[in-house]
């Protein structure tokens, strides 16, 4: 079994086999929520330059997490499964936590000039780390499967935030 730092890593490296290490142990779902906590302060700094915040921010992001999460799981395991799909919301956790690994260097948004380029592709990469987390959680065949649930939850997601009032909506 990898240590926390090994699993950081190679969930950063989009490394599938770990994130099929975290998905089967139960015992890695603070580990996830870690992973997600220190994502949320990096982008929090990284965002604003700033403090403030910080706390509302990580909540934010943490309920975001689990609520992404679930909507991953009605439509990947439930809506839209392949033949093989067996997963429980516990094993997505999991796997979609240790994905906002990269989300720690959006702290260097606050690089003058360079920050905002820094933002994007921090963004990247941790959608693609989502993409593989998802897929490797769903059993799915086909990154491009993943890409779909991925993105149709990000969407409803973002429909719900605004419909809430939101930050999205302000």
């Amino acid at each position: 079994m990898s240590t926390f730092a090994d699993r950081f890593i190679g969930a950063a490296l989009l490394t599938p086999a770990i994130y099929e290490e975290v998905e089967a142990d139960k015992a890695a779902t603070g580990q996830a929520m870690l992973v997600v906590a220190l994502a949320s302060v990096a982008g929090g700094i990284g965002f604003t330059g700033e403090e403030p915040g910080l706390l509302a921010g990580t909540v934010a992001a943490l309920f975001g997490w689990v609520l992404w999460a679930g909507l991953i799981y009605v439509l990947g395991a439930k809506i839209f499964p392949q033949p093989q799909t067996q997963v429980d919301i516990g094993e997505l956790l999991r796997t979609t936590g240790f994905a906002a690994g990269p989300g720690v260097l959006r702290v260097f948004g606050i690089v003058p000039g360079l920050g905002p380029l820094i933002l994007v592709g921090v963004s990247v990469w941790m959608l693609a780390a989502m993409v593989i987390a998802v897929r490797q959680a769903l059993d799915f065949n086909s990154t491009g499967r993943a890409l779909m649930v991925c993105a149709a939850g990000w969407v409803i997601m973002l429909i719900m935030i605004v419909l809430l009032g939101g930050p999205v909506a302000q």
